[in-house]
């Protein structure tokens, strides 16, 4: 409904712009801001003051008069307030919003027909997932899921680097070392925490063994290099051996989250296809192609870059970033958007390569970045393991145990005996402890760096996912107690924690159109956190299940409830994260 509501008011304030013969390009529409009585404001009249040369909430006055709201389904009154212009709505707002909020489907676009392939992730398959990179799956998932809900066809993918230095070191360690020469046990039982011995123990050897030994090793990590750039079938599936095993236990720990992935695409795919050659020699052609020591590179200076991007070797190999030039070239054929979930430490390379891009002649502009800051751990149990980081897998099962002690910690004898097993227990302390990680994470802005912090991010009361999973769990208890009426009147529902309840709902569509917009999946965390201020508000001031409540009324607020009930489910499933059903 607020997207419809929108569109009519840029309609009707268009029209009041050109009845007064002044521009129409940025109608300054927006949320009111605090205080202000309306469901959409527009601060167009603080870009026109100068142009009329008079103050904001005289100009918003002759727009509001200018305004001819007739024949609007949506649109009721507009009128001025200070320097904005305010809307307010008719019945058939709320009305239709009612009906909107109880489909199971509600906040999702039409769809648009457009194809956007999201990468994320994309940790090199070396060992477990680290948890300094868990802001990547966990805001490249919500990027997704968030372009899903808009209305678009989305394709997510893992880029897996499998032939650089790092593989070619691992390859030839799980080649060379026995069992009993790697010194430790496995940390848990999955197969990369098993391997990932393997790739320690060679790097250890290649720093620590003596001159002879390490220059025979590096010969024939430099064997497995050649091979992999030369397209060897025997070299590419020696390699590949050990990154399936790898990558496969790294997608066990993703699911946790949950981060899945459609395509898994192999860095080695552009060399084997010849696309890697092809572009090199295509870059050399350049004028922006110089040889130094050997070394092919790229002058970028017309582009803003001093540093020189190197694109091939002077033994002739690739780098990574001129196969990732070749990927790119892929994704653009494949697909009318690409949008990359890259960390702040990729920032460079991620310019550089959307400069080489151009220069080859693509149109970079279906080329997006989400670019996001590390996330800091609290001290304690979480600092380290064995000298070796934080694994995900940490980070999550401490979040689950803590999860579970503040929910045993809710829970009476008797609700324990009489309505929540063991198992309830556990499922409900797995929805919200990976639920509060997820939330604490995506619900920051990406470019800032965070401290993960538990006591907020398990805040059952304040600004986290619990908080708003305990508002889902609520809105369910009420409507399990009773059946969902087929119809209700909207008009019925005068109390204000109704109308600012289901003003919130209204915004859920247009909330989403944004978020997808910007690439900003904060901004449903922050709705989800306010809309659950609101039904909590509802919630304590309009009784649902009274016995003394008129019927009719009790439908309408029933029907408020189911339809907070699916706003909040949906918010939080766009957020990956699992809205249960009872807590």
């Amino acid at each position: 409904m607020f997207l419809a509501l929108r569109s009519e008011v840029e309609s009707a304030l268009t029209g009041a712009l050109e009845t007064l013969d002044l521009p129409t390009d940025d109608l300054g529409i927006e949320e009111p801001p605090e205080g202000v009585d309306a469901v959409v404001a527009s601060s167009v009249a603080f870009r026109l003051a100068g142009e009329l040369g008079a103050a904001p909430p005289e100009v918003a006055a002759r727009i509001a008069d200018a305004v001819e709201a007739d024949g609007y389904e949506y649109v009721h009154e507009v009128r001025a307030q200070g320097p904005y212009v305010n809307v307010l709505p008719t019945p058939a707002y709320y009305a239709d919003t009612l009906d909107a909020g109880r489909d199971d489907d509600y906040g999702e676009l039409p769809a648009t027909g457009e194809d956007v392939l999201v990468e994320h992730t994309s940790a090199n398959p070396t060992g477990p997932v680290h948890v300094g990179r868990a802001r990547n799956p966990i805001v490249g998932d919500a990027v997704a899921r968030l372009l899903d809900y808009a209305g678009h066809d989305v394709t997510t993918e893992y880029y897996v680097n499998d032939a650089g230095r790092q593989m070619a070191v691992f390859t030839w360690a799980y080649e060379t070392f026995d069992e009993d020469e790697l010194g430790s046990d496995p940390e848990r039982g999955r197969v990369e925490y098993d391997l990932v011995r393997y790739y320690r123990k060679g790097n250890a050897y290649l720093e620590d063994a003596d001159p002879d030994a390490v220059e025979a090793a590096e010969d024939e990590i430099q064997s497995i290099l050649q091979g992999l750039e030369a397209g060897e079938e025997e070299t590419y599936e020696r390699v590949q051996r050990v990154v399936d095993q790898v990558l496969g236990g790294m997608r066990e720990c993703l699911l946790r989250l949950p981060a899945e992935f459609d395509e898994f695409v192999k860095e080695t795919s552009f060399m084997r296809d010849g696309s890697t050659t092809e572009l090199a020699e295509r870059l050399q052609d350049t004028d922006e192609a110089v040889l130094e020591e050997g070394a092919w590179q790229l002058d970028l200076s017309e582009w803003g870059y001093e540093k020189k991007l190197v694109f091939l070797r002077s033994d002739g190999t690739s780098l990574y970033t001129t196969r990732d030039l070749a990927h790119h070239e892929w994704k653009f054929e494949a697909y009318d958007r690409s949008v990359t979930v890259l960390g702040e430490d990729h920032k460079l390379q991620a310019g550089q390569l959307q400069a080489a891009l151009e220069l080859l002649g693509n149109d970079t502009d279906q080329l997006e970045n989400v670019i996001y800051s590390y996330v800091n751990l609290p001290e304690g149990k979480m600092s380290t393991r064995r000298g070796t980081g934080i694994d995900l897998d940490d980070l999550l099962d401490e979040a689950i145990q803590r999860a579970r002690e503040e929910v045993e910690k809710r829970l009476d004898d008797r609700i324990r005996e009489d309505d929540i097993d063991a198992d309830d227990v556990e499922r409900i302390a797995e929805q919200v402890g990976v639920g509060a990680v997820r939330y604490d994470i995506v619900s920051k802005q990406p470019q800032k760096a965070i401290t993960f912090e538990w006591d907020e991010a398990l805040d059952f009361e304040a600004q986290s996912a619990p908080y708003i999973q305990y508002a889902h769990a609520r809105s369910c208890g009420i409507l399990d107690d009773t059946e969902t009426p087929e119809e209700a009147d909207a008009s019925l529902l005068e109390a204000d924690a109704e109308i600012e309840l289901l003003r919130e709902t209204a915004r859920f569509p247009g909330v989403v159109d944004a978020a997808a917009t910007d690439l900003e999946p904060h901004q449903i965390a922050t709705f989800a956190r306010e809309y659950a201020d609101a039904f909590n508000t509802f919630y304590r001031e309009c009784p649902v299940l009274a016995d003394d409540i008129d019927p009719a009324v009790r439908s309408a607020r029933l029907a408020l409830v189911a339809s907070a009930r699916n706003t909040l489910a949906n918010a939080l499933d766009v957020l990956g994260i699992e809205a249960p059903t009872s807590m």
